[in-house]
């Protein structure tokens, strides 16, 4: 591998593991200036963090990255099928499947046409 692709894989590397020590950090010293059972050292934006960014995973994942009609059309029927799997099994594991597994069928039988 060249230098680049190590410079780049240890860069992932470093910043994936900064996102995730860099809070538990900052928390640790906040929870010890608050006091352990203090429910103010736990900050209201934290709690509303991991839906907002639940929601904007979805919205990214709605939008086809080539705007075509097939591409519109793949995402409808994957989008479909995976709510309608979720509904039947209410899980979470089988709805993607389904959704990825449509959206891929017609995605390729598109470009077989």
């Amino acid at each position: 591998m060249s230098n680049a692709l190590w410079l780049a894989v240890l860069a992932s590397a470093l910043g994936t593991y900064l996102i995730r020590v860099l809070p538990l950090l900052w928390m640790r010293r906040r929870l010890r200036r608050f006091g352990d059972d203090d429910m103010d050292a736990m900050p209201q934006w934290l709690g509303i963090l991991g839906p907002l960014m639940i929601a904007a995973l979805l919205g990214v994942s709605l939008v086809p990255r080539h705007p075509d009609a097939t591409a519109w059309l793949a995402t409808a029927i994957g989008v479909a099928i995976t709510l309608l799997v979720w509904y039947r099994k209410r899980s979470l594991g089988w709805p993607v499947a389904a959704g990825v597994a449509a959206y891929g069928m017609v995605v390729i039988l598109a470009g077989m046409r």
